[in-house]
């Protein structure tokens, strides 16, 4: 179990071991590394998803390791509740930044518009803190949109195995 502590809560993940064992290792090697303490939500679009993972408080972005295959193609889904990674139009772009999806986006699966967005973890409690996120002011920051007024930052994140 991963627990992801926020300013606004906590939100306890179930990883999709099997059906994303890249994402996975991925998630758990930053975890392992430090690298979300301190990063902020830096994406909050209401009724779609909550964005973090790469970012800190200043929008400035944190060194990440190597992007990451794909695998959008392991049969999960993008629906509520589910953490899924984040990329650009590359398709093997993902690095650290993932996203919350608040609610069922099935155009973001595999094969929809394009190859999707690999699906790698569930919320398992905690979208009560979620849906909290999802409500807050934003605005624009340093030429980024969608960027909360006030900073939903991760203190931390842990796994309890």
């Amino acid at each position: 179990m991963i627990t992801i502590k926020t300013n606004h809560g906590d939100i306890s993940v179930e990883l999709l071991e099997e059906k994303a064992p890249i994402s996975c290792e991925n998630f758990r090697q930053y975890v392992a590394d430090g690298h979300f303490d301190g990063t902020i939500f830096h994406r909050v679009i209401p009724n779609f998803m909550i964005q973090c993972g790469g970012m800190d408080e200043n929008m400035d972005s944190k060194p990440t390791r190597d992007p990451i295959k794909n695998e959008a193609d392991n049969g999960e889904k993008n629906e509520r509740g589910t953490l899924a990674m984040a990329r650009t139009g590359v398709v093997d772009s993902a690095t650290s930044q993932f996203f919350i999806n608040l609610n069922n986006n099935d155009f973001l699966d595999h094969g929809g518009r394009d190859f999707g967005y690999a699906v790698f973890g569930r919320v398992s409690d905690g979208m009560d803190v979620v849906d909290a996120i999802a409500g807050v002011q934003t605005g624009t920051h340093r030429g980024h949109q969608d960027v909360p007024t006030e900073a939903v930052t991760i203190i931390g994140v842990t796994v309890a195995e």
